[in-house]
């Protein structure tokens, strides 16, 4: 953990990656809300892009700039003069790039191995982001799940489709509800679906059966060095879609936390805290867990402001603790 009780007088260095802060709607970012909490906390913040990050002789740099941020939709922040630095210069490193977890993530994340090991808190590990993809990681907790299966077969796929009945269909690598379909054994379209999806039974993808009860909502539900927070997100579907995901047209109603919620994050959370996964964001259908989201969870701005939370504030309590 960061701690700076020996010499009260240093400000903590926070560093961020994360996709353009230009393009972000500030509402609504998770990112935003972190960085929110960082400037309260009086901390020096320090900005970078994926394509700012290098190594150099085994040392690993970036391409820095200091930033101000403000609670605006307008005008929200300011940057200085970039200047090229040494991960290791920082406190606290947030590696908040949103998918594809493709090559160029797995890449970045060598990079933060490099800040890690000079002793920068890295949040989420680097090894924890490319060891537990979002969707293969609730492979290891099959009690809290849906009969699912990952395969590039599309004969396998089409078996379990048979078996389970209406299903879905998605890709391993991506984020916001791209890509994913419904499927089931007479739709004509299940063949070519497959085709797409697998590039011809190159790709693996996983298939889980159907949840009805996506109906009431896709819960996300945020955990903070392992603890729940008491609310989640449930993301209701947009008319005429069967995806929650607010950047496919879903709503995002607060709701508390189930005993079978609790259950769940009971399970979850001491792999997620051996593992280094400060912060973690379970998508839960019903009574089961669908992802496991560790790369850049979100909708810790929509939580705080239902129900008067300051969940970075818990995040940055664990981190300086």
């Amino acid at each position: 953990m960061v701690d700076a009780s020996n010499n009260p007088g240093k400000r903590i260095r926070t560093g961020v990656v994360m996709d353009p802060i230009s393009g972000i709607t500030t509402y609504k970012d998770s990112t935003f809300a972190m960085l929110l909490e960082a400037q309260r906390r009086n901390h020096e913040i320090w900005y970078m892009e994926p394509a700012d990050l290098s190594i150099s002789d085994g040392v690993a740099f970036g391409h820095m700039s200091p930033l101000e941020v403000w609670d605006s939709r307008e005008d929200w922040f300011s940057l200085n003069d970039s200047e090229h630095r040494e991960l290791a210069t920082l406190d606290i490193l947030l590696m908040r790039k949103d998918p594809p977890f493709n090559m160029d993530y797995i890449y970045m994340t060598y990079v933060l191995d490099l800040a890690e090991k000079s002793g920068v808190k890295v949040v989420n590990r680097p090894q924890a982001l490319r060891d537990a993809n979002e969707k293969c990681f609730i492979t290891r907790f099959p009690q809290c799940c849906v009969p699912a299966l990952i395969s590039r077969n599309s004969a396998e796929i089409k078996s379990f489709v048979a078996e389970h009945g209406l299903s879905v269909v998605k890709p391993l690598d991506g984020m916001g509800g791209e890509s994913i379909f419904r499927v089931q054994p007479e739709d004509p379209n299940l063949n070519v679906i497959l085709e797409t999806i697998t590039d011809k039974d190159c790709e693996l993808v996983m298939v889980q059966k159907y949840i009805p009860e996506i109906t009431q909502g896709d819960k996300r539900i945020l955990l903070v060095n392992g603890e729940p927070v008491p609310y989640a997100l449930a993301r209701i579907p947009g008319a005429g879609d069967f995806r929650g995901n607010l950047a496919k047209g879903g709503t995002g109603k607060g709701v508390a936390l189930t005993e079978r919620d609790y259950w769940i994050c009971e399970q979850v959370a001491p792999e997620l805290i051996r593992r280094g996964i400060v912060f973690a964001g379970l998508d839960v259908i019903g009574d089961w867990l669908t992802e496991i989201n560790v790369t850049s969870p979100t909708c810790i701005r929509e939580l705080d402001e239902q129900f008067g939370l300051n969940i970075a504030g818990s995040l940055f309590d664990a981190l300086e603790r």
